[in-house]
């Protein structure tokens, strides 16, 4: 069994970036390697210019190579919350730009020749309980009638030709949900920024920051320092205490999954035989998908906990044990992968983007970082040549005053973690 993500392993072989001279100077500096930051690069490099990108490790060794390779319209929160907190007009923009993102990840793929597997697979938003099916009903009448997006309300009989599985008692259906091999599209885009322009320097992390009093900073690194006019925060959950402020205002979750040995087609077809994307609408979900070689990825929180070796291993284990509730079927199959990543969250559960102090930033994507992660990066770049509304994100910042005694260490995860599962069992 493997402990190292499925996608990576199975994408093109990463060249080495590590060990270059820094420049002195560049126009954008981009910290992170992720989607992100790398959408940042390859954006504003097309732009004309001079963007240099400092990863720590290497290219999609953090969130973007660690999700579930998923790639689904639809905001964290419900349609109603949105309407409720920001108005109708604000909140069709929200959804609008969750829905723009998905395209933009297809845009980059097609224009730059990636052979990342993307296709509309299409999404099944799961209910676990009979009486959830309503609410699924309330849903689809909003989507459509707020939002303009339509969808299909399955009953437990019509998810019999979806599902090989008596497990849930409906879904909801969006067509426009779409699956990728993420690793490749990784490797794809970090090609592609090359190609426009950008220079990307691995292993080199960026260990401090100094704002300059005419504009610009200096970009401090393990390799040397840097002088930019601007710079992009794209570190997301893996922020580290080189900057505070962003640490302060993101709760990072781990996520875990597990991915089955090849099953075959015909096998692979019993469990999901439209290849559909499969996401559980519990507190504490999981998230369930066929890989491009037959194989079934199965994801979820599993624990509370941060992501190392030894917990990603207990995770698999309480992976495994879900994935055969399920999928009685599996119970003998081997697994052939298991690991872990951190997940930012946001207090609000809004993605947040803009510029604070002349730092450019974007994070908190709360689980939909594939393509929310793409688009703001190209936002991003828009907001740096000059165009603040291309930001759908304005006027979502974190907040100025950081949460009381909160430093950035999630301690009440466990708490948090044992409410929500209790509130799955008992609602």
């Amino acid at each position: 069994m493997k402990q190292i993500p499925y996608w990576m392993d199975t994408a093109p072989a990463l060249p080495d970036r590590s060990g270059k001279d820094l420049p002195d100077e560049a126009d954008v500096v981009v910290i992170g390697g992720g989607l992100t930051g790398l959408s940042t690069a390859y954006h504003a490099a097309r732009k004309g210019a001079r963007v240099v990108l400092v990863e720590k490790d290497q290219v999609g060794s953090g969130a973007s190579g660690r999700n579930g390779s998923h790639c689904n319209p639809g905001i964290t929160i419900s349609p109603a919350q949105a309407r409720q907190r920001y108005g109708q007009e604000r909140a069709r923009e929200l959804y609008d730009a969750f829905r723009v993102a998905v395209d933009v990840v297809e845009e980059i793929a097609v224009r730059e020749k990636i052979d990342c597997d993307f296709h509309r697979a299409g999404r099944l938003g799961l209910v676990c309980k009979p009486k959830h099916l309503e609410g699924m009903h309330a849903k689809q009448r909003d989507l459509a009638e707020n939002f303009g997006h339509e969808t299909v309300v399955l009953s437990k009989s019509e998810l019999r030709a979806e599902l090989g599985s008596d497990y849930y008692h409906g879904a909801l259906l969006d067509p426009l949900g779409a699956a990728l091999h993420v690793g490749k599209f990784v490797v794809g885009l970090a090609d592609a920024a090359e190609r426009a322009g950008a220079e990307i320097h691995e292993r080199n992390a960026a260990t401090g920051l100094t704002r300059l009093p005419g504009g610009g900073f200096v970009v401090e690194t393990m390799r040397g320092t840097i002088r930019a006019k601007q710079v992009m925060a794209a570190t997301d959950a893996y922020t580290d205490q080189s900057m505070p402020w962003f640490r302060k205002r993101l709760i990072n979750v781990g996520s875990f999954i597990i991915v089955t040995e090849p099953l075959g087609e015909a096998r692979a077809k019993e469990l999901i035989p439209n290849g559909r994307l499969l996401v559980a609408h519990k507190n504490v979900g999981n998230y369930i998908r066929l890989t491009p070689d037959n194989r079934l990825a199965f994801g979820g929180r599993a624990r509370f906990a941060p992501s190392n070796p030894a917990s990603d291993v207990k995770s698999g284990d309480i992976l495994k044990r879900e994935m055969t509730e399920i999928f009685p079927q599996l119970a003998g199959v081997r697994i052939d992968y298991v690991w872990g990543g951190m997940v930012g969250f946001s207090w609000d559960r809004i993605p947040h983007a803009g510029e604070e102090n002349g730092l450019y930033y974007s994070m908190g994507y709360c689980g939909h970082g594939v393509q929310m992660a793409t688009y703001m990066g190209r936002a991003v770049a828009e907001m740096m040549d000059g165009n603040p509304e291309a930001n759908p994100m304005r006027g979502f910042g974190f907040p100025k005053v950081p949460v009381p005694f909160y430093n950035g260490t999630p301690w009440f995860l466990p708490f948090g973690g044992a409410y929500y599962k209790a509130k799955d069992r008992l609602l």
